[in-house]
């Protein structure tokens, strides 16, 4: 039994990357957080919209219950990329 993958940011008929990407970095924008300087607010956009990608990759893993290989992998995911301390 094949168990779908979660609702995503991308619609799932959507199968062009730049699609994805595009929809992705629509939401980066609409959701990071002005700061006091230019710098720092491209900073902050850069680090929502990698955190987005990662999370969308995570959304891609099938989760089969708790401490499944899917769980287990976006945790490393996670992990690797600084989001899980």
């Amino acid at each position: 039994m094949v168990i779908p993958p979660t609702t995503t940011l991308v619609e799932a008929n959507t199968t062009n990357m730049n699609d994805n990407i595009k929809a992705i970095w629509n939401k980066a924008a609409s959701s990071h957080v002005q700061a006091e300087t230019s710098w720092q607010t491209k900073e902050n956009f850069m680090n929502r919209f990698a955190e987005l990608i990662i999370e969308e990759c995570c959304s891609q893993l099938y989760d089969r219950g708790q401490f499944s290989d899917g769980d287990w992998a976006k945790y490393r995911i996670r992990k690797h990329f600084g989001l899980e301390k």
